[in-house]
């Protein structure tokens, strides 16, 4: 029997993931880190970046996360994340049509409040082609 223990993947909109997993790698805000079995507990915030979810028999699956925590704990590890999408729903094309879009709802926002939600965006979609060239 490997070294399994109980993962949690939780974004606002949904729970991504709950199972057992031989090792999660986490971006942490303080430098990656990996988590095995028996970890000792933890808390760290997470940046955005990719996470790696590594399952029974080797099979790694990858999430763009984007903020939020990681809590490591004697029953395993639970991520709550700001945002967390599949890297394979994440298509090049797309994304790269989306940053244009975002750029031009830059450009033409009226008023601050407007100006500062069409900026988030396009950072968060900066952020994520910048973790998946990393990645």
């Amino acid at each position: 029997m490997a070294d399994l223990f109980q993962f949690e993947l939780v974004s606002p909109e949904r729970q991504l993931l709950s199972e057992q997993v031989l090792e999660v790698i986490v971006p942490g805000t303080e430098g990656e880190f990996g988590v095995l079995k028996n970890h000792s507990p933890f808390m760290s915030t997470i940046k955005p970046g990719i996470l790696k979810v590594r399952k029974e028999g080797g099979t790694l699956d990858e999430y763009f996360v984007r903020g939020g925590f990681a809590d490591v704990a004697n029953t395993g590890l639970t991520i709550l994340a700001e945002q967390a999408t599949p890297v394979s729903e994440i298509s090049a094309d797309d994304l790269a049509t989306q940053i244009k879009n975002a750029e031009e709802d830059v450009a033409d926002a009226k008023g601050d409040d407007a100006k500062q939600k069409a900026e988030q965006a396009l950072s968060h979609l900066r952020d994520v082609a910048e973790a998946l060239k990393a990645a």
